[in-house]
């Protein structure tokens, strides 16, 4: 299921950007526009079999597509595995779904962009909602609108404060991981955003000793808040154990 999952999430970080419909026109090549065949569009098999090329024109296809339909799967394996209760899958499939795709559209495009944060905080609060009527009740719920609003508040403060180091997208997307962290508990959502800044130090002065970035680049923040809230999300319980009980 994860790959499938990941293959739509390709098609969506190479069209959203682009403004285009996920629904249509079918998949296709996007250096000769021919539409592709069923058998060269399963998941992470045809980029093997094909050779990463496009079997009309011969152009490269980017191993971007199999590493995200990997990506995806692998995520949603750990998920089932970790998460429980298992209802609450409902909530946090589509949630780890969103930060594959947005963190790759980040990353390409530097934006995050509306037409996902927005629905995604939307069907979050919707999907978490159904997940705790499920399970733990809605305090749980009622935890993560607040968790919600303080994540947004403390990222709405900082980007006042240094706008070139923080943008509106971050902002917006900080809502929807703190609705999804703070589910989980407060501590998750202390433990999710330590590690994303924690991991963007690290990132932003690996880059500048690689000199791929200067002090004054504008460096993507997406990606590392979708790492520490992924990090907080599967593997949050034990650290916030350790942290609680040293």
């Amino acid at each position: 299921m994860g790959l499938v999952f990941g293959s739509f999430a390709n098609v969506v970080v190479h069209r959203v950007p682009l403004k285009q419909s996920v629904v249509r026109p079918a998949s296709r090549c996007p250096s000769c526009g021919v539409a592709l065949r069923a058998r060269d569009n399963i998941p992470v098999l045809s980029w093997l079999l094909l050779r990463g090329r496009c079997r009309n024109c011969g152009a490269r296809i980017s191993p971007r597509y199999p590493a995200i339909e990997i990506l995806t799967a692998v995520l949603f394996g750990l998920a089932a595995w970790r998460i429980r209760p298992a209802t609450d899958l409902v909530a946090y499939l589509p949630l780890l779904w969103v930060l594959v795709v947005l963190s790759f559209i980040d990353l390409e495009h530097k934006l995050l962009p509306n037409r996902i944060v927005v629905p995604a905080f939307i069907a979050g609060v919707a999907l978490l909602g159904v997940a705790a009527a499920l399970g733990p009740g809605v305090g749980a719920w009622v935890r993560a609108l607040f968790g919600a609003a303080v994540a947004f508040g403390f990222f709405f403060v900082l980007a006042l404060i240094s706008p070139r180091g923080m943008g509106m997208g971050d902002v917006k997307l900080s809502a929807v991981l703190g609705l999804g962290l703070t589910y989980q508990g407060w501590g998750r959502l202390l433990v999710g955003f330590f590690i994303s800044f924690l991991a963007g130090a690290v990132g932003g002065i690996g880059l500048i000793a690689a000199r791929r970035a200067g002090m004054k680049s504008e460096v993507p923040f997406g990606p590392y808040l979708a790492l520490g809230t992924i990090v907080s999300i599967l593997f949050g319980g034990p650290i916030v154990h350790a942290w609680l009980h040293q």
